[in-house]
């Protein structure tokens, strides 16, 4: 009895194997046999980083769970158009300007989801999705950031507020999606991978099957090694410089992605970070890229231009009051 019993375990892992298999045979592909990533991407979510304390314990949500959450997000987005005040605004650096209306907040509609169902976090491991704990190193080195850090020279200040690089880590890696811009443009050849990213209309090169540079070599979006692991491209980044600053990371921060295609619409995106200097232990972020029409549009960031002037004007008046 025992030879039909495996001999039927076997019939059942084929019929359970064949869908994924016709799936996976349908991915549109380079002439080298690999996945193809490109186009354009969307990762715009209302999915929050860390997971909401009301959301406690639930890694995700129905559909019909998630819709009163996703009108109550659109809701309260209107009902800050046209005013100055606001938590959304007050985060976007603008509470008491109305700098920023509707018009240019473009986050998406509804929570992201993964293999069906939606995701309350994009941090999927630790289960609770919330960002460990810093490590003693790094609290000490992030409490002189508190006050908004140094504003001795222009160059003391944050790369995003200089307009070098978008904030909130929308460039990466990790690509995490912020409050509007949220698009990518993907290009594959056999030797690179590039990215380019609408905000700041930053560009990640990714060297396929090289090697990190010298340590002595430090980039704000870091080095980027790629490789194939069966459909899947991994992306090993190092070499930061400690302007960065994910999250409060430094130098030392590591991260590895992973970008697999699962359907013609949609990119899985995965990435782990690592910076033994600044996190209690690594952590894992997991969202969908999303097919959109596009285009990419030229992006012209003038905050730090403009206003660079007068945030180091006001210092300067403060250490004058401060030195009476």
């Amino acid at each position: 009895m025992r030879v039909p019993f495996f001999g039927s375990l076997g019939v059942l892992s084929m019929l359970l194997a064949a869908p994924l298999c016709a799936q996976t045979a349908k991915l549109p592909r380079t002439p080298d046999g690999h996945p193809d990533l490109q186009g354009i991407w969307t990762n715009a979510t209302i999915t929050p980083l860390e997971r909401p304390a009301a959301l406690a314990g639930k890694a995700t949500l129905t559909d019909a769970e998630a819709r009163p959450l996703e009108k109550k997000a659109a809701d309260d987005l209107a009902a800050t158009d046209g005013q100055s005040e606001g938590p959304l605004l007050a985060a976007a650096g603008s509470s008491g300007t109305g700098a920023y209306n509707m018009l240019f907040i473009d986050r998406g509609s509804e929570f992201a989801r993964v293999n069906g169902v939606k995701r309350t976090s994009l941090i999927v491991d630790p289960p609770d999705g919330k960002i460990p704990a810093l490590t003693a190193e790094a609290k000490q080195r992030t409490a002189a950031l508190q006050y908004g850090g140094r504003y001795d020279s222009v160059k003391d200040r944050p790369l995003a507020e200089r307009c070098l690089l978008g904030f909130g880590s929308t460039s990466g890696p990790p690509m995490l999606p912020v409050l509007y811009n949220n698009n990518y443009q993907i290009v594959q050849t056999p030797e690179h991978v590039m990215i380019l990213i609408e905000m700041v209309h930053d560009a990640r090169i990714i060297r396929m099957n090289g090697k990190h540079a010298p340590p002595s070599v430090r980039q704000w979006l870091g080095d980027s090694i790629g490789h194939w692991e069966g459909d899947t491209l991994v992306v090993d980044t190092t070499n930061f410089t400690n302007q960065t600053r994910f999250r409060g990371s430094s130098e030392n921060l590591h991260v590895v992605e992973r970008f697999t295609r699962v359907d013609a619409g949609t990119i899985l995106y995965r990435a782990t970070i690592d910076d033994p200097t600044t996190f209690t232990k690594q952590w894992t972020l997991e969202y969908p890229f999303l097919a959109t029409k596009g285009p990419i549009y030229e992006y012209a960031c003038h905050e730090g231009n403009y206003s660079l002037t007068d945030i180091m004007g006001g210092a300067r008046k403060a250490d004058a009051e401060a030195a009476r």
